[in-house]
């Protein structure tokens, strides 16, 4: 990392401000000219810590083996790097935002600076994270395994490349300022929301002001990156608030309902997701590789299913993804598996273009007609417009 001038930095802004508007304005096409359909409601299930290899094949994950096939597979697509934070926020902000740790948030700290405005990456076993806001430098992403991103010879963005300098802003604030809307649903969220809370069972948590030690860490605050950012935390602009994070109960409450927001950010609980727990923590049935994989694989269909009984799945372009944030520090490559099912397109298809979470996000934000946020507007960064098309 280095420091940039004052005009060098008023420079970069203006720059990535004036590439946003352009990337906006072109075609909304993949590499082999296949347009991305109008998008009206996505729902984005996020995985944990399995890589590609441990997914596809395995007896352990029999139904999502099945849909992968029914639905559509990338078989080509990686995480940028580690560990779980760094992803999710790529996921959702198209940047790591110079966090490049799993720590929790320094909630409502208007003191202190933005993780963006630091010269160093916020490293592991920092500090809590300063709420992120305004522009910065994206942090290059350390090489923790000989497969961090991608593989040797073709690392995804191990040093980030245009435009390194960085908005902090998420596809939320998008979003809103389109008048659409979002929600962040997690699994074992407590019903009083996500304030303060690093973790939580669903009843009890470590928030104040009566934290409580040795609950199991079924929520993790990392899992729900939209916490992290100072305009979330605040909540002063209607419709980037912490009340947009709700729990489980809500998202079958919605889609029961019909009334789901237009970009759904499903983060089952730790162990739901794969990540798994130990079993002093939480007992055998998610602590082994083989439980967690099951328990996914049974999250995952019942999350299917809802989306699918829901009514707004019957009208217009819906999509539903499942995908995992990162293998788990294996010899593997950082390959991971990423399932997109859409209500009105092609079904069968696998795609072996080289995707990221990059890509992801500069898919649903082409869905969404927003333009293109962080590394989402990379040139080299393509649309997965194949696995969106219509029939």
């Amino acid at each position: 990392m280095f420091k940039l001038t004052f005009n060098a930095i008023a420079l970069a802004v203006v720059t990535t401000t004036m590439a946003s508007a352009a990337v906006a304005a072109e075609p909304q096409a993949d590499q082999a000219g296949r347009a991305m359909p109008r998008l009206d409601h996505v729902f984005v299930v996020v995985m944990e810590n399995h890589a590609y290899s441990e997914i596809m094949g395995n007896p352990a994950a029999p139904y999502i083996n099945t849909y992968a096939k029914q639905a559509n597979l990338a078989t080509n697509y990686f995480g940028v790097g580690h560990p779980s934070l760094t992803n999710y926020l790529e996921i959702v902000g198209g940047s790591n935002f110079d966090v490049v740790n799993d720590n929790a948030p320094n909630w409502h700290n208007k003191s202190c600076a933005s993780a963006l405005s630091t010269s160093t990456p916020q490293l592991e076993g920092a500090s809590a994270i300063c709420p992120i806001s305004g522009s910065g430098m994206d942090a290059a992403t350390p090489a923790v395994d000989n497969y961090n991103e991608g593989t040797v010879a073709s690392p995804i963005h191990n040093i980030p490349v245009k435009p390194a300098w960085t908005v902090g802003q998420t596809i939320a604030d998008q979003l809103v300022a389109a008048r659409k809307t979002w929600k962040s649903y997690q699994e074992s969220l407590p019903a009083f929301g996500a304030d303060n809370v690093n973790s939580s069972d669903g009843l009890l948590t470590d928030a104040t002001p009566a934290p409580v030690s040795g609950i199991p860490h079924l929520y993790a605050v990392k899992h729900n990156p939209f916490a992290y950012f100072a305009n979330v935390q605040a909540g002063e602009t209607e419709g980037l608030t912490l009340k947009n994070i709700v729990g489980f109960e809500q998202l079958y409450a919605d889609l029961a309902s019909g009334n789901v927001p237009n970009y759904s950010f499903i983060a089952p609980n730790q162990c739901h997701d794969q990540h798994g727990r130990s079993a002093a923590e939480v007992g055998p049935g998610c602590s082994s590789d083989s439980g967690t994989i099951a328990q996914g694989d049974a999250t995952v269909k019942e999350l299917v299913r809802a989306v699918k009984a829901s009514p707004v799945w019957k009208h217009g372009n819906n999509a539903i993804v499942v995908v995992w944030d990162e293998n788990d520090y294996g010899p593997e490559s950082n390959q991971v598996v990423a399932i997109v099912d859409t209500s009105y397109g092609v079904s069968g298809v696998t795609s072996n273009v080289p995707y990221n979470h990059f890509s992801l996000l500069k898919t649903l934000e082409a869905g969404f007609g927003l333009g293109y946020l962080n590394h989402a507007a990379d040139k080299n960064v393509p649309l997965m417009a194949d696995l969106f098309a219509a029939h």
